[in-house]
């Protein structure tokens, strides 16, 4: 009997995305430990490598379509060369799976979502989103909300959910945005498995505090900044540590022009994060949306306490609050502040709740989290038994 095969199709691997990490976290795990065959098609980013140690047993195929080429061109001429590149994609993409003949197929909801359905493989289709509902295919900004905007984005998310109802299953990351999917009677939720769970924790006795992701808008770190130089009035011998990749220089000036610099450290990404949760005693996260938060999983399975914005998606689905962490009103500051106060001032409730935190996220452990796809693949396999030739 031959090795279930699925099939994954992402634009591309070398990129050090979230996206990126948790694919590649999941199929070592499902070819290594499970024995599935596994193969994950690509568009772009021709010669250059995965970013993150894939196994030797996964197959990665590249289509080169290069869809990334319509970054450099004006807007009157990437539509054009964006609908011939898209047909291009179609057609590579169904050569490759009439000739792999997956049991499984799965759209990571980029481009192939549009079509992948109509693709007479025999495979079951499954779709995953990495991102909440509302902040998908989200073209607005607060600086430039237009009308034509609204209603385009309203036509992409309609088109989308027709798709995604063709779809034998849906999967998405937390309850709270299942909640969202109202249209839809085929979503079933798994989380994001921990990237790893190591046996050294933190004793929650330094005096520093710790957040983590790239320096762009929805991390809300200006949040954070803000909330901090009310925090460092009362505990000026504590600091705050942020680390990420990006533009750090806008965050360097909002801590300087507060007067908090010294205290509040920018720091660029380490390879050795582990090491970093494990010398801080708080972790905080103060995004405007996730779209599950996984820095706040890593956190916990370090024994670091959380405190979390209530945004959506994910900080809800994770954080048990007054347990093993406490959730702030989003983009509520003063609340911030003073939840980190609190968590600075009763070292007893900190080191309970890291504690907590510690035990509560064993249920994201790539073994559990494995074993819960492989129900949804076995399941889906079995109750569609006649597959080929459909």
């Amino acid at each position: 009997m031959r090795n279930k095969k699925i099939v994954y199709c992402i634009p591309s691997l070398y990129i050090p995305g979230g996206m990126e990490r948790v694919l590649t976290i999941k199929t070592n795990y499902f070819a290594e430990k499970l024995g599935y065959d596994i193969y994950i098609i690509i568009t772009d980013g021709k010669e250059k490598k995965p970013y993150y140690p894939l196994s030797p047993k996964i197959h990665v195929i590249q289509l080169d379509v290069d869809f990334e080429i319509l970054w450099t061109l004006p807007l009157h001429k990437k539509i054009l060369i964006y609908l011939k590149k898209q047909q291009l994609y179609k057609k590579r993409l169904k050569e490759c799976l009439l000739q792999i003949k997956p049991d499984i197929t799965v759209s990571m909801l980029r481009r192939e979502i549009n079509f992948i359905n109509s693709i007479k493989d025999g495979s079951i289709k499954i779709g995953e989103i990495h991102v909440n509902r509302d902040n998908f295919r989200d073209l607005n900004d607060k600086k430039n909300i237009t009308f034509i905007k609204k209603n385009l984005e309203k036509w992409w998310m309609s088109q989308l959910v027709r798709k995604l109802k063709q779809l034998s299953i849906f999967v998405s990351l937390t309850y709270e945005d299942k909640e969202k999917w109202k249209e839809l009677n085929n979503v079933t939720v798994i989380p994001n498995p921990l990237p790893f769970f190591p046996e050294s924790v933190s004793d929650c006795n330094s005096k520093k505090v710790i957040a983590i992701g790239r320096y762009v808008p929805q991390k809300g770190f200006d949040f954070l900044i803000d909330a901090w130089s009310i925090v460092t009035k009362r505990h000026p011998d504590w600091t705050l540590h942020i680390y990420g990749g990006g533009e750090r220089e806008p965050y360097i000036k909002q801590a300087k022009n507060a007067g908090i610099y010294d205290t509040c450290k920018i720091e660029e990404s380490v390879p050795n994060i582990i090491e970093k949760y494990q010398e801080s005693s708080i972790f905080v996260l103060s995004s405007r949306f996730e779209g599950f938060g996984m820095v706040i999983t890593e956190a916990m399975s370090c024994g670091l306490p959380v405190i979390s914005y209530a945004c959506p998606c994910g900080p809800r689905d994770i954080i048990k609050d007054g347990e093993n962490g406490i959730l702030v009103e989003k983009e509520n500051i003063t609340q911030l502040a003073e939840k980190i106060c609190h968590l600075i001032e009763h070292k007893d409730i900190r080191k309970e709740m890291g504690k907590n935190a510690r035990m509560n996220v064993e249920r994201f452990r790539i073994e559990n989290i494995g074993k819960q796809w492989n129900i949804l693949f076995n399941r889906l396999l079995n109750i569609i038994p006649e597959r080929h030739g459909n």
